[in-house]
Order: structure tokens, then sequence, then C-alpha cells
């Protein structure tokens, strides 16, 4: 699909250095940074990988971040 955007000189400019030293069109390169972006703002994909952070075994919440969490759950009123 082709569209037409508007994007600042500056990051523009940028974009063609980056095309140019990752040997990709234009086109790629905006493609893949948007699909990306997407990808990392997908609600099923963050909570994914927030899942698979809790669930090691090396990841630990804080004490202090543990109590704050719990505190704010009391001041929800369940």
């Amino acid at each position: 699909m082709k569209t037409a955007i508007s994007i600042p000189d500056p990051v523009f400019k940028s974009a063609e250095v980056l095309a140019s030293r990752l040997g990709l069109s234009r086109s790629e390169l905006y493609a893949r940074a948007l699909e990306s972006y997407v990808n990392f703002n997908d609600p099923k994909l963050v909570t994914a990988r927030l899942n698979g952070l809790y669930a090691s075994e090396k990841a630990e919440v804080p004490s202090d971040v543990m109590t704050a969490q719990m505190n704010l759950i009391d001041d929800e009123g369940w």
C-alpha cells in the first residue's frame, strides 16, 4: 500500500542515513520501523512480555514496591 506522510526534516535525514547504512530502501526502513512500533505497543505483546518477566525465577519485586502496590490495591475499595 502506498501512503503519503509528513516527517520533520531532521528525522527524514537521519532515516536516509540509516537506510543507506543498513542497505534498505526508504520504504523498507519505514515499514520495518512502523511494524516494530506497532508490535512494541500491542497490549497483548506488552502483557506477554510482562508475564514473562514476572514468571522468571530471577524476577523479584522489591519489598518497598510490593508494599506500595498493596497499599494502592487497598485504597481501591475492592
